[in-house]
């Protein structure tokens, strides 16, 4: 059964094309008082996807949320999508999320079919996460949001942040972009984006990041971050902020959605694409023929979207080889240097 009311229609924004720009957040944050504790690793201060706060010495507790307005129409699939999405911080610190609390607004016009169908969606992709839904909060309000707060365990010595990355190091990219390119292409108007094509975004955006994870905690990666509303763009300058780098990314190699290149020449840009350039754009050096296009896709903000891993060479090359069997689009992408004059290099 389909939902009566298209869900996108019901939403100014959608998916994580609705994120509060990284600039802003940094603004809004700033200079607030905080308590100290040296068991808290990792913090909201260091831009990173999740908190980790170690309760014993080899185990940790990684802590996010993450929840959004439909990106798509399907209520079921929302759900999946948005439980994807949130679940995702938590493979990006290198742990396996184990509990989760249902976030959810419901908009006056939705029917209880709909709202069961997006529950639904999201118990389903946390069941194949291995999570456990063990409440929540729901609210009325003028737009439908969903997410997920999710819990997840590490062991410290093994957290992954997006401040470890090394000169020498290679980078991996484990999902295609041009999600919100598209999407919004397809909610200006439902034609341009054929049936098939929608497909394969909805497909990506339900699919977890589990397997990129449990490949790549077989190897010595020092960062990683999963790209969503920031973009490939503003994740890469917060992992070479964070780790004192240059991530030069080789733009023929990153794996991108064709179709997309098309929808940007017309013009379907996402509002958050503007404001990821904003953010990131003064920090990067445009280094070899990369068109405009190209460069709007390198900006836009991606729903649900793939791993960002930094890793030595030649593991990265092995755990690619091994990572094909289960990610078939994961794809080295570029590599890491000493700080140059910017910090991330297109090429």
């Amino acid at each position: 059964m389909e939902t009566q009311v298209r869900l996108t229609k019901l939403a100014s924004c959608a998916g994580c094309g609705a994120k509060v720009g990284a600039g802003t957040l940094c603004q809004l944050l700033e200079g607030f008082q905080t308590h100290t504790d040296p068991n808290l690793i990792v913090g909201y201060d260091r831009s990173d996807d999740a908190s980790v706060y170690a309760v014993s010495e080899h185990q940790a507790i990684v802590q996010t949320t993450d929840f959004f307005p439909p990106i798509v129409d399907d209520p079921f699939l929302f759900g999946q999508i948005a439980a994807a999405n949130a679940i995702s911080d938590v493979y990006a610190m290198g742990g396996e999320p184990k509990l989760a609390l249902n976030l959810m607004c419901v908009a006056d016009s939705m029917d209880d079919h709909t709202v069961r169908e997006i529950l639904r969606g999201g118990y389903a992709k946390a069941y194949e996460a291995g999570v456990i839904i063990s409440g929540g909060h729901t609210i009325h309000g003028s737009e439908p949001i969903y997410g997920l707060a999710v819990t997840g365990f590490v062991d410290p010595a093994k957290v992954l942040t997006n401040a470890g990355a090394k000169p020498g190091d290679v980078l991996i990219l484990t999902k295609k972009l041009g999600v919100g390119i598209l999407t919004t292409a397809g909610k200006a108007d439902i034609g341009l984006v054929g049936e098939d094509l929608m497909e394969r975004l909805q497909l990506q955006m339900a699919t977890l990041n589990k397997a990129a994870r449990d490949v790549m905690v077989k190897y010595p990666v020092h960062g990683c971050t999963d790209v969503t509303g920031f973009s490939l763009m503003g994740h890469s300058y917060e992992m070479a902020q964070g780790s004192g780098c240059t991530l030069h990314i080789q733009t023929d190699k990153v794996p991108f959605h064709p179709e997309a290149t098309e929808m940007a020449e017309m013009g379907f840009i996402p509002a958050g694409a503007y404001r990821n350039r904003e953010y990131a754009g003064a920090n990067v050096r445009v280094a070899g023929d990369v068109s405009r296009a190209m460069q709007d896709i390198l900006y836009d903000p991606q729903t649900s979207g793939g791993l960002l891993i930094s890793v030595p060479r030649e593991d990265g090359l092995r755990m690619l080889e091994e990572m094909h069997t289960t990610v078939p689009d994961a794809a080295l992408i570029g590599y890491v240097t000493q700080k140059e004059d910017a910090d991330i290099v297109l090429e």
